[in-house]
């Protein structure tokens, strides 16, 4: 099953992509529904790097262990302009493990203004489980909204 967003972001399409790449963005962006713990010696990068995987542990609410996910980020620039980030890891663990089949897209381009058209889409499977894991990650993906609007205008 899939959630989708779809938005426009107030600021510009590099600063959009620069934040994308940041772990600390991310971390920020959960926060505090969820929050992220590096599994990897040395803790996070400053960059994420094309295709090499990074293991986390999160924690609903700081507090409730929740599970590990696989972050495997692969990064595409098309040559309309249009800039991306799949994600093909997923849960490895806890709650998490259930997650049988994972893609987070994200992607930015430019809109007129200096503004960013931000598309951010997940295709989630847990067997059984599925239209249960959907539903939670279609409220989770509504949070994240009001977050990257927030948190974009910052990124200028």
């Amino acid at each position: 099953m899939r959630v989708l967003l779809k938005l426009e972001l107030d600021c510009d399409p590099d600063a959009a992509w620069r934040a994308i790449k940041e772990p600390a963005n991310l971390i920020a962006l959960v926060k505090p529904v969820l929050v992220m713990r590096s599994l990897e010696p040395g803790g996070f990068p400053d960059e994420w790097h094309d295709g090499e995987p990074h293991e986390v542990a999160i924690d609903a609410l700081g507090v409730v262990p929740f599970g590990r996910q696989r972050i495997e980020p692969h990064f595409v620039e098309r040559p309309d302009g249009v800039r991306m980030v799949v994600d093909e890891g997923g849960g490895t663990g806890g709650s998490l493990g259930l997650v049988t089949e994972w893609q987070h897209t994200m992607a930015v381009s430019a809109l007129p203004g200096g503004r960013t058209l931000f598309r951010d889409r997940l295709r989630v499977g847990a067997g059984a489980l599925t239209p249960l894991v959907w539903l939670s990650m279609w409220a989770f993906w509504q949070y994240r909204a009001v977050r990257l609007r927030s948190l974009a205008r910052s990124w200028r």
